[in-house]
């Protein structure tokens, strides 16, 4: 599992006075960059092979301004060309949001889905909790 800390910042409090919704899928987002990293460790975005096929997020609890949030990242399931990212929100030990992301290995080419290469598929099969 892949682990990152955000410090929530002022902006991204809604009317309500905690972190507004659409701030969570930036920061699942985020989060997901070490995942990228195994397809392109430079993050060459050129040569990333990869679209975003789906995002889910449950909000469990509100997520505060002030407050370190710590985003966890990890792999549920590795298809033939396709992979589940799984991730969560933790705010003072408290569990705030936790989503899911479909990730699809894509050739730009052909436009089309492509199965994943055993070098990658090996790394995330690695990464699953």
């Amino acid at each position: 599992m892949f682990y990152m800390t955000v410090l929530p910042r002022f902006y991204e409090t809604d009317a309500f006075g905690h972190i507004n919704n659409t701030v969570i899928a930036g920061w699942f987002e985020a989060a997901r960059e070490p995942i990228f990293r195994i397809f392109t460790p430079e993050l060459d975005i050129k040569k990333l092979t990869l679209i975003l096929a789906r995002i889910e997020i449950d909000f469990v609890a509100q997520t505060h301004y002030g407050q370190e949030v710590i985003l966890k990242t990890g792999i549920e399931h590795v298809g033939n060309s396709s992979f589940v990212v799984v991730q969560e929100a933790w705010q003072s030990n408290l569990l705030v949001a936790k989503g899911k992301a479909v990730q699809v290995y894509f050739d730009f080419d052909t436009q089309k889905s492509d199965r994943i290469p055993d070098v990658y598929r090996q790394k995330l099969e690695a990464l699953i909790s």
